[in-house]
């Protein structure tokens, strides 16, 4: 006969201190593999995430620039309406794409200019070239020392 405290099917624990740190195993393994699974099912859903983000932005891009054309003939229709030419519409909106265009190069330029670092060139050439002159004993208090460049221009 089995006792009271034991249920059928569950081999009878070893007292004491080994059957606690059973315990602890089995619910560790148990965590680990309920963490296991979920990271599976995030990692599922990342990858799809990222496949409807490729296609969320394409539509994105085509409904961008079906709005841009659709503003930009809107524009055009009201320039013609108003100077009462088609032709000189046409002109002013040429010219006005044109100076955007020429806005975006200078702003794109600007940025890669910025991404050149033109300051931290600046400064470590500068340090080096202090570091050169004052020798190999006094380069640690050149490093400390602040540095002057020399250009002027750092736009």
């Amino acid at each position: 006969m089995q006792a009271d405290d034991e249920s059928p099917g569950v081999p009878p624990s070893a007292p004491g201190l080994l059957a606690e740190i059973g315990q602890f195993g089995r619910a560790f393994k148990r965590l680990l593999g309920a963490q296991w699974h979920l990271l599976l099912a995030e990692c599922g859903l990342a990858r799809s995430a990222v496949s409807w983000m490729f296609l969320a932005g394409l539509v994105a891009t085509v409904a961008g620039v079906g709005l841009g054309l659709s503003l930009l003939a809107l524009v055009g229709l009201a320039l013609a309406k108003w100077w009462g030419s088609w032709l000189l519409a046409l002109v002013a909106l040429c010219v006005l794409q044109l100076l955007v265009l020429l806005g975006a190069i200078m702003v794109f330029r600007r940025c890669m200019h910025w991404m050149s670092l033109p300051r931290s060139r600046d400064h470590w050439s500068a340090l080096l070239r202090r570091a050169m002159r004052t020798g190999d004993t006094e380069v640690s208090t050149a490093l400390d020392e602040p540095v002057k460049t020399e250009r002027a221009d750092h736009s």
